[in-house]
C-alpha cells in the first residue's frame, strides 16, 4: 500500500506513521531522514545535495525527487511505503507523480489530518522527538510512559530548536501559502481522504485504518 501523509506541522502525521508502519509493515519515507542518510552513504545524488547545503541553498525538487526514486527502488518498500513531508508545492507533486509513473507505481490514498492552526501551536510547543528512531510525542496529548525516554527505542527524547510558538506560526503560514493547495491537486486523482486530527490519537488511528479498508 503506497501512502502519503498531509497536514500542517504538528498535524500528527509522525505520530500516526508509526502506527501504519506497525499495521502494515511498510517503512515511512520522510525527506529529511532520507537526505541525510544519502549524503552519510556518500551516494551520488547525497552529495549532491550536500554541495548545495554546504552553499547555504536550498536543495533542489530535482535532487530532492533523485534521492526519493533512490529510496522507492530499495527493497523494503516493495509491498509499500508511506512518503512524509513531501511533497510541499505543487511542482514537487507534479514531478513525484510524474517519478512514480516512471516506476510504474503509484498513490493509493493520501490522508490529511486537518487541525486548526490554535491547536497546532499548542501540539507542537509540547512536542519532544527523538533523535534515534524519530518517534514524536507529546508532554500533554502521547506523554511516554517515561519522562524523557522515548517508549519505541529507549532513546532519550529532546525539545526541536524549531519548537517554538514564533517558529510555528511562520511554518504554518509558509504551509496554508505553499501546500494548501495540493488537496485540490490530490482530490482531483480521486486518492484525497481528510481526517478530523483534534481527536484523540488512538481515535484517529481508528478512523485511519477505516479509511484504507
Amino acid at each position: 500500500m503506497n501512502l502519503m501523509l498531509f497536514g500542517a506541522p504538528g498535524a500528527g502525521k509522525g505520530t500516526q506513521a508509526k502506527f501504519l508502519i506497525e499495521k502494515y509493515n511498510i517503512p515511512q519515507i520522510s525527506t529529511g531522514d532520507i537526505l541525510r542518510a544519502a549524503i552519510a552513504d556518500k551516494t551520488d545524488m547525497g552529495m549532491e545535495a550536500k554541495k548545495f547545503m554546504d552553499e547555504g541553498k536550498l536543495v533542489p525538487d530535482s535532487t530532492i525527487i533523485g534521492i526519493i526514486k533512490d529510496r522507492l527502488a530499495e527493497s523494503d518498500c516493495k509491498d509499500g511505503f508511506i512518503l512524509d513531508g513531501f511533497p510541499r508545492t505543487l511542482p514537487q507533486a507534479e514531478s513525484l507523480n510524474e517519478l512514480m509513473s516512471d516506476m510504474g507505481i503509484s498513490l493509493d490514498r493520501v490522508i490529511s489530518l486537518n487541525v486548526p492552526d490554535e491547536l497546532i501551536v499548542g501540539r507542537i510547543t509540547g512536542r519532544r522527538v527523538c533523535p534515534k528512531c524519530g518517534a514524536s510525542l507529546h508532554v500533554e496529548f502521547n506523554p511516554s510512559k517515561e519522562e524523557k525516554v522515548c517508549d519505541y527505542c529507549g532513546g532519550e527524547l529532546i525539545i526541536r530548536k524549531d519548537d517554538n510558538a514564533e517558529t510555528v506560526k511562520s511554518r504554518l503560514e509558509a504551509y496554508h501559502a505553499q501546500t494548501a493547495p495540493l488537496i485540490d491537486f490530490y482530490t482531483n486523482m480521486n486518492v484525497f481522504t481528510e481526517l478530523d486530527g483534534t481527536k484523540d490519537v488512538s481515535e484517529v488511528t481508528k478512523d485511519m485504518i477505516e479509511s484504507l479498508s
